[in-house]
């Protein structure tokens, strides 16, 4: 009798553990590829004294394309873009459409001055400032009795 060798592990001897893991921790554009997947531009988030900073990596756009909101107690970054060529030539005509959307939404502290953001887009970067309230420092002060 023969015994074949099948591995129901998947190639280079992966674990159970090593493809739970891929599965469940993962992402979709592992599995579709990453061009099926609307990918959302990557966020840093800076807290520095008298002010947060948000930077958002968004190359290939123009500061008309962006529209920041306040609703609520949420920050609501949205790009929606649409581009479209028709060049045509003597007996063909090709049309190629390309279009980038996503929106990002952030909650804003207590903390944040909402009357004062502001935000600037240069090299590829949107960045966001959101300023910190001025805190009220009670100065000494006596308390009369009645």
């Amino acid at each position: 009798m023969n015994f074949l060798k099948y591995n129901i592990f998947g190639p280079n001897n992966q674990s159970l553990n090593t493809i739970a893991d891929h599965l469940f921790n993962g992402s979709i554009a592992d599995f579709v590829g990453s061009d099926f997947v609307n990918s959302q531009p990557s966020v840093n988030v800076i807290e520095t004294g008298k002010d947060f900073r948000l930077e958002l990596a968004a190359p290939g756009l123009e500061k008309e394309d962006f529209q920041l909101n306040i609703e609520e107690d949420q920050l609501k970054i949205s790009v929606e873009k649409k581009k479209e060529e028709a060049p045509k030539s003597e007996n063909f005509t090709r049309r190629e459409f390309a279009y980038t959307s996503f929106e990002r939404s952030f909650n804003l502290s207590d903390k944040v001055d909402k009357n004062r953001i502001s935000a600037t887009y240069e090299n590829g970067i949107l960045n966001i400032s959101l300023p910190k309230k001025e805190v009220e420092v009670v100065k000494k002060r006596s308390i009369d009795i009645s």
